[in-house]
């Protein structure tokens, strides 16, 4: 047990590490765990390094669906709902047939019904991988808007499916018409079960005394009750985990205070980003296993069968990203839509979009070793194998050339009404006139009666003054100013801190105060940072 857990700590570490280099290389850093994985793989040093795939569910897909929930805007998910609507559940649907006849075509032996299961593993594409990217280039947010909400549904429509083939690989049977009802009763019932336990936390969160580490602990239950209690009664959990995040993410102003909100952020940051590091570099570390166990199949003809279900799915997410273009043209002659003409460029960067990742690799582990007979899973490390391969080719290749494809098409952002710049003088031109507005009907148009308040007036009116010459002529002479002052300001917490940190050697001082007044610096500096230009910021 002790070398197994050190292996853990040591793989965190090398996580770290790659996505340094990541960083480094401007690469998104899926790819770059991948194939590091990949590497590490080969040098046998975590070759006993094994995870129960009846667990896999379990640990990682609750939490990472929840945080993904949160992250999703509902303004822009309600905008572009037709369209993330057409790509979760329609296109899923599609590629899984797609997917399940060639493999039973290609394969010999290879049933529909496993062909479906094979499909409804490799249909979800990961959001991760594809916003990585798109947040390093220049790309209309209305399209990682679009990304992020099909895969958010997307990964509850083709586990969907994955289940219903499962059931029919391990029982035999297929009944349409009892399982289209099955479907609906998953999906609905998973739904209302994700909404009802949504609004039981809410009133946790907004009417019992909690703290915020109460609040952050709560957060971290919230997805595993949510999908434990949608799966007791055979119902969808990721769609209970979907629609109770969903719900829970529009109210988190009312039902957290402001130290919850940030703690939880933190929090949730972090464990993500370990769930989702350690997960892409297991993708790469499968291999040798994988390999091993393929039987009488070749290693040549699995990874011919690999890129073949690759190409496949490529090809058929591209024609799909084409016909939903064409298909909303025509809605739009009857109900309003989010963009009544798409164009050619915005379905080639969606349709380039799709890699996989996650999700594919938790629904492949997840296969059962044995059927209920006893008897081993039909072509179950060739399913294996050939997920890996769709992974890592979709990763790297679609992963690493989709940053070339957004600069070579230039897609038009015709989404923005408002340059984002303008939208953040605006915010705080308007916040600053409020402000002042309420100084002035709270405590007289005079002398403010507070030496703070009467400060925090003329700070106030100096901000209004360069925001309207800024917006009015586009005078630079306010950034300019308000650089020079953040910077220096920037150079005296870091002289606080020192002086906090000398004050922290005596005896006389408690280090719970230094620590307090350390954290109160670090609010200040983080709000100071968000106020300059990313470029500066990140100096």
């Amino acid at each position: 047990m002790q070398e197994l857990f050190s292996q853990f700590v040591y793989l965190i570490l090398i996580v770290l590490a790659l996505v340094m280099v990541a960083n480094r290389l401007r690469l998104a850093y899926p790819i770059v765990l991948v194939l590091g994985g990949l590497a590490l793989s080969f040098t046998g040093l975590f070759t006993n390094l094994t995870i129960n795939p009846e667990i896999v569910f379990l640990i990682f897909l609750p939490p990472l669906l929840y945080e993904a929930a949160w992250q999703v805007s509902w303004k822009e998910f309600c905008r572009w709902r037709r369209i993330i609507a057409s790509f979760a559940f329609p296109i899923v649907i599609i590629t899984s047939c797609i997917v399940a006849v060639v493999s039973h075509w290609l394969i010999p032996g290879f049933t529909l019904a496993l062909g479906f299961l094979l499909g409804g593993i490799v249909s979800p594409p990961d959001a991760i991988s594809a916003t990585t990217i798109m947040r390093q280039v220049k790309v209309p947010k209305g399209l990682v808007s679009v990304i992020e909400g099909e895969s958010l549904l997307n990964d509850a429509s083709s586990l969907i499916v994955f289940r219903f083939a499962l059931a029919a690989v391990l029982t035999g049977q297929f009944v349409f018409s009892e399982a289209t009802t099955s479907f609906f009763l998953v999906i609905v019932l998973g739904t209302l079960i994700g909404v009802a336990l949504g609004f039981l936390f809410y009133a946790i969160h907004r009417w019992l005394p909690t703290t915020p580490s109460m609040d952050v602990a709560l957060t971290l239950v919230t997805p595993y009750s949510m999908y434990y209690m949608a799966e007791h009664f055979h119902y969808s959990g990721v769609l209970a985990v979907v629609s109770g995040g969903l719900l829970l993410s529009s109210k988190r102003n009312t039902m957290l205070t402001y130290r919850s909100r940030i703690e939880s952020v933190n929090v949730w940051t972090v464990l993500s980003f370990i769930f989702n590091g350690f997960i892409f570099l297991l993708i790469g570390l499968q291999l040798p296993s994988i390999t091993q166990q393929l039987g009488n199949i070749t290693l040549g003809r699995a990874i011919g069968y690999g890129l073949l279900v690759s190409l496949v799915l490529i090809v058929a997410r591209l024609l799909c990203a084409f016909g939903a273009s064409l298909f909303t043209r025509f809605a739009s002659r009857f109900i309003t839509v989010g963009d009544a003409n798409p164009g050619w460029k915005l379905p080639i960067i969606t349709g380039w979009a799709g890699m996989r990742g996650v999700v594919s690799l938790a629904a492949a582990l997840s296969v059962p070793l044995l059927t209920p007979q006893g008897q081993p899973f039909p072509y179950r490390d060739l399913i294996l194998f050939i997920t890996f391969v769709v992974i890592l080719v979709t990763l790297v290749f679609q992963g690493l050339t989709l940053p070339w494809l957004i600069e070579k098409l230039n897609l038009e952002d015709k989404y923005t009404i408002i340059p984002e710049e303008r939208q953040e003088l605006l915010v705080q031109k308007k916040l600053a006139q409020l402000a002042l507005r309420y100084l002035e009907e709270n405590h007289g148009p005079g002398t403010l009666p507070n030496d703070y308040l009467h400060n925090l007036r003329m700070r106030l009116q100096l901000d209004e003054h360069f925001l309207v010459q800024q917006l009015e002529d586009g005078s630079h002479t306010r950034e300019e100013t308000l650089q020079q002052f953040q910077h220096s300001y920037l150079k005296l917490l870091n002289q606080q801190r020192d002086l906090l940190h000398e004050m922290n050697r005596r005896a006389d001082f408690d280090e719970e105060v230094i620590r307090k007044y350390l954290a109160l610096l670090d609010l200040e500096e983080y709000k100071v940072r968000e106020k300059l230009p990313q470029e500066v910021a990140l100096q």
